[in-house]
């Protein structure tokens, strides 16, 4: 893949599955926070798969669409769009209630000085839009930040781990979490919790950073070292596919590959591919952020792009100047800290 276009293309295809699951899947699609590094290629994603499946219902995406043309380009893919503040009650008000909601709204970067901020629109926000779409069905995007470090030779926590956040972005994600389980309870509101870490596109993402930082002949902090990652298409079509499993009470998954990869191990992998040296620091710690996917993948199938495939694609893009997204994911931290 060259160029963005390839990698939307690629990344925003549907799955038979997924096709077949959309058929199931009955009402319109509304995806809240549809801005964000993810949105715009579920919405696609989605998009297409009711195309393939011959269906007529909507897909709709909610950002505020403030700057840039992504509101335009997601017109054109035949999504429609309202711009709307959703931590206004007069716009969030107005919204259609519709059959499917995608929450994915939320804060991370920049939570250190703006706590208020990201406590907002993680803990508060959801009890707002819990309460509008009550007679919805609800995936709600959230963390593996809610887990604590554990023994990496424990193999990632499961759903049935204990939750102990690290820092206010975990912490407030929790928040999240509890507010709109809440809300489920209350209301009588299918809900499915998607704990998702690290989503993989070439443009952002773990294997994105380190590939940089051997390419560019920089240092790599081993502290962190090891990490899970996940083809970010497969991730989408994981939560379109999870509207099937929302529930009473409410449905937890984790989302992430299978594998648990040490960091050392890629910056080799990248260094054979650019015929560099790796310059590593530190020492891998016994413990990390760590999530165990397997309930999703019986769920709904292994991720169809594999972690070779996905570190060819991020050499690649590379090595021919690719476009970026500058959103670090700070994965190297052990204190909570973003």
């Amino acid at each position: 893949m060259k160029t963005v276009e390839e990698l939307e293309e690629r990344m925003t295809a549907p799955s038979q599955a997924l096709i077949d699951d959309m058929k199931r899947v009955d009402g319109n699609l509304l995806i809240l926070g549809v801005g964000g590094k993810m949105g715009p290629s579920l919405a696609k994603m989605a998009k297409r798969a009711i195309d393939a499946a011959g269906l007529s219902k909507k897909v709709i995406g909610v950002s505020r669409f403030s700057t840039g043309t992504l509101q335009q380009e997601l017109e054109e893919a035949g999504i429609e769009t309202i711009a709307a503040d959703l931590l206004n009650d007069d716009e969030l008000s107005r919204l259609p209630v519709e059959k499917n909601i995608i929450y994915m709204a939320g804060n991370k970067f920049g939570t250190t000085g703006n706590e208020h901020f990201t406590w907002a629109m993680n803990a508060y926000l959801p009890g707002r839009v819990a309460e509008h779409f009550k007679r919805s069905r609800i995936v709600a995007f959230s963390t593996g930040n809610v887990y604590p470090l554990v023994p990496v030779i424990q193999g990632g926590c499961d759903e049935s781990h204990e939750v102990n956040p690290v820092g206010e972005y975990g912490q407030s994600s929790l928040g999240r979490e509890r507010v709109f389980s809440y809300f489920s309870h209350r209301d009588q509101t299918p809900l499915a919790i998607f704990r998702l870490n690290y989503a993989i596109d070439l443009r952002y993402g773990v294997l994105l950073e380190i590939a940089r930082a051997v390419y560019e002949e920089r240092e790599i902090d081993l502290s962190m070292g090891h990490v899970n990652v996940i083809w970010q298409g497969d991730a989408n079509e994981y939560a379109i596919r999870s509207l099937l499993i929302a529930a009473l009470p409410p449905a937890r998954l984790n989302v992430t590959g299978p594998e648990t990869i040490p960091v050392r191990w890629l910056a080799q992998e990248f260094g054979k591919r650019f015929e560099k040296r790796p310059l590593l620091t530190g020492t891998e710690q016994p413990t990390a952020l760590l999530n165990n996917a397997s309930k999703a993948h019986q769920l709904f199938g292994y991720p169809r792009v594999s972690i070779q495939e996905m570190i060819d694609w991020t050499a690649e893009w590379v090595m021919d100047g690719g476009t970026t997204i500058n959103k670090p994911t700070h994965f190297q931290q052990r204190r909570g800290t973003f």
